[in-house]
């Protein structure tokens, strides 16, 4: 079985690490990015399984990367997990319109992040 790809996405270096170190513990192969700009490049060039994303960054906001995503074939199917602020959230609206997969509040625990990718991948894996 071929090791599952994940990109990790946030300005907060802490967090990348936090959450790169669990999902590599746990047999992903994991890329990071500080600002969507970058993670969307390399999203083009890596094709990762899944995408965990911050909501407010730099150049790019997460809203903006998934934005971008969405209108790439090579990208517009690559589920996307987004890490918000407790004073930020996404719509409804939006979570269906952008197909976003799943929202985490931040604090979060390492293994929520884990369990919600994991959830994630084993439902696109039956869809």
């Amino acid at each position: 079985m071929t090791q599952r790809r994940a990109l990790v996405v946030d300005d907060e270096f802490h967090i990348v690490q936090v959450v790169a170190i669990k999902l590599r513990n746990n047999g992903f192969e994991v890329t990071t990015a500080e600002n969507g700009d970058i993670a969307y490049r390399l999203a083009c060039e890596l094709n990762p399984d899944i995408v965990i994303t911050d909501y407010q960054m730099p150049v790019l906001s997460g809203i903006e990367l998934i934005e971008k995503l969405r209108q790439n074939p090579a990208t517009e199917s690559t589920p996307v997990v987004m890490l918000t602020a407790r004073n930020f959230s996404v719509e409804d609206d939006q979570k269906q319109t952008l197909r976003i997969s799943a929202c985490l509040s931040k604090p979060f625990s390492p293994r929520e992040v884990l369990q919600t990718v994991e959830d994630v991948l084993n439902q696109n894996a039956t869809v």
